[in-house]
């Protein structure tokens, strides 16, 4: 949610790279997020975003289902690729999930946050579910468990992994840093 304005004043480029978080656990040996599986780290993560939220005035939610199966987003942002609307999107997804406790995998729950957006729902969901798509997903989640990706959000700068919210601004200042040495 923070990341445009940020990376906008360090001058650095985004490139969002949808992957699935399902699929990344799965290579780790859990069956569902270590925040379920590990309860003391679950619960401070709850709490850790409840505050973080409050710090930055991010509407908030803890969510009655967590994880929620994100593949339908996730197919519409990467089938959104070129659209200037991709990161808007984005957003508005983890709104519905994290701040509203909208089941995200509920195809009417996409359609209207498309729409919200202006956009034709219909021509989208059908290039997100085609199998070309379908395939581009699945190699984006393979590139992201061979970069070493365990989680979300998670920030790769000049090849350095940077995991969580509040890694952010030293992922920014990594890549400033690495690019004012080698410029």
């Amino acid at each position: 949610m923070r990341i445009e304005g940020l990376a906008s004043s360090a001058g650095v480029e985004i490139e969002w790279r949808p992957f699935l978080l399902g699929p990344i656990f799965k290579s780790h040996g859990w069956d569902t997020s270590p925040f379920n599986i590990y309860e003391a780290k679950g619960s401070y993560m709850w709490r850790d975003i409840e505050r973080l939220s409050a710090k930055y005035g991010i509407p908030y939610r803890k969510p009655s289902v967590f994880p929620r199966n994100g593949v339908l987003a996730s197919r519409v942002a990467l089938a959104s690729e070129s659209c200037e609307w991709r990161s808007r999107f984005s957003k508005l997804v983890f709104t519905a999930n994290f701040a509203e406790d909208r089941d995200i995998s509920d195809e009417a729950v996409i359609v209207s946050i498309l729409e919200s957006l202006g956009e034709e729902p219909g021509s989208i969901i059908r290039s997100a579910l085609s199998d070309e798509n379908k395939g581009k997903l699945r190699l984006a989640t393979e590139d992201a468990i061979g970069r070493g990706i365990f989680g979300a959000p998670s920030f790769v700068a000049d090849g350095e992994i940077f995991w969580g919210n509040d890694r952010l601004e030293d992922a920014l200042d990594w890549y400033g840093n690495r690019r004012e040495r080698a410029g």
